[in-house]
């Protein structure tokens, strides 16, 4: 594999470079390693990403019909690896960009993609995905949230959690639970849903590391017309796993790291090992040697997947693959981080005022579970890719109204 730009590659990265070097004056910028909280800062996100997208650098694989730019996947990695280059921070749409805008092309009528897909690019709109709920774990099938036809509406009732920007969010895409006299996977159906509809209820969920990025988010009595339904009645479990397979893929990554760089981390080591005793530094120097190593090869690891994508392959189990693998690489990199800062990683902050690596550390147990925890994508490579048999599963054929609350899958 050649990892360097083809010409075409190194003329498109320079121009993208050239983008984002005229439209800095307007554009968040961070430091390394620094994250932004989407609520204290939505404004300034929101402008970014409408500035970004003025530039033709959001959305870069969208069809041109969808606002779109009609690009290639490496392409958009190039905008990717350019944006991380320049210190701009994760778009605020990234959940509508990477999930629920290709469901909604994939599943919405025109009528859905007309009015959503540009404003959701320009962030005029931010979205999130409602899927997960307090009682059926990893098991999403299990859902217990309803939607309950009446007349030209659906009311719905129920509860979602761990909703990342719920509470920034304008719109999101629901999976609910329609007929619950067939089997759990049969009876679902999604919807879009207004977030400031009444009968919502957003409460922010406040993380070890301070911030509120996830949500819990009620639904009471809410009404959704059916004209906001994605797929046919029943059709959710498919329409959900065009989401899935989407957020694996971007939360996997093709080569991306999902914590702190690897860079950054050699470049930590080469500051503070110095200041370390003699014991700890052969501890530090272990914990470094296996960051670097985990996280380059699931980086490599990644441009290979990447390659099958950008030559026209499709998203598959190699994403649950890449998810499982880069949140482990993460981790290393992370604990070798705070193993670096010895007594200083006591503190609140590292005595150069520097806590990256704590936040890094207090986020990664979250994002280890978004987007199937690992246990959930070992089964789905077991399964898909080692052809191991299937974990028992008794009630996925029965009725879902027959199955007890909280049992077993």
């Amino acid at each position: 594999m050649d990892f360097d730009d083809t010409p075409d590659e190194a003329a498109y990265r320079a121009d993208v470079r050239a983008r984002l070097e005229r439209a800095a004056g307007d554009l968040l910028h961070v430091g390394a390693g620094d994250r932004v909280d989407a609520g204290t800062h939505e404004a300034e996100l929101r402008r970014t990403q409408r500035v970004l997208a003025e530039a033709g650098l959001v959305g870069v694989t969208w069809p041109r019909e969808y606002g779109g730019q009609g690009g290639t996947l490496v392409q958009q990695a190039i905008v990717q690896q350019e944006l991380a280059r320049a210190g701009v921070p994760t778009l605020i749409n990234h959940i509508g960009i990477g999930m629920c805008g290709p469901t909604v092309i994939a599943h919405g009528s025109d009528e859905q993609r007309a009015r959503y897909l540009v404003r959701l690019l320009r962030a005029d709109d931010v979205w999130c995905q409602l899927f997960s709920e307090p009682a059926s774990g990893s098991d999403l099938a299990a859902l217990r949230t309803t939607a309950v036809r009446d007349g030209g509406d659906w009311v719905v009732n129920g509860q979602k959690v761990w909703t990342t920007l719920a509470h920034v969010a304008d719109f999101g895409i629901l999976l609910t639970r329609t007929d619950p006299d067939t089997p759990k996977h049969a009876g679902l159906t999604m919807f879009v849903v207004d977030m400031h509809a009444p009968g919502v209820t957003v409460r922010p969920l406040r993380q070890m590391v301070g911030s509120a990025g996830f949500n819990e988010v009620f639904f009471d009595d809410v009404r959704i017309p059916d004209a906001e339904r994605l797929g046919e009645p029943g059709e959710g479990w498919r329409v959900a796993l065009t989401t899935l397979m989407n957020e694996r893929v971007a939360i996997g990554g093709a080569g991306g790291d999902l914590g702190l760089p690897v860079e950054t981390l050699v470049r930590h080591a080469r500051e503070r090992l110095p200041r370390l005793d003699p014991d700890r530094q052969v501890l530090a120097r272990q914990a470094v040697g296996r960051a670097v190593v985990a996280s380059l090869a699931t980086r490599y690891t990644g441009y290979r997947r990447f390659t099958v994508l950008s030559q026209g392959g499709v998203p598959g189990p190699e994403a649950s693959a890449g998810k499982l693998a880069g949140t482990a690489a993460a981790k290393l990199v992370a604990d070798a981080g705070v193993r670096l800062l010895g007594d200083d990683a006591v503190y609140a902050a590292a005595a150069d005022g520097d806590d990256s690596w704590q936040r890094t550390n207090g986020y990664l147990p979250g994002l280890a579970i978004a987007g199937g925890t690992d246990q959930v994508l070992r089964n789905i490579l077991g399964e898909r890719v080692l052809g191991l048999p299937p974990e028992p599963r008794s009630d996925k054929a029965a009725p879902f109204s027959g199955r007890p609350a909280g049992g077993a899958r």
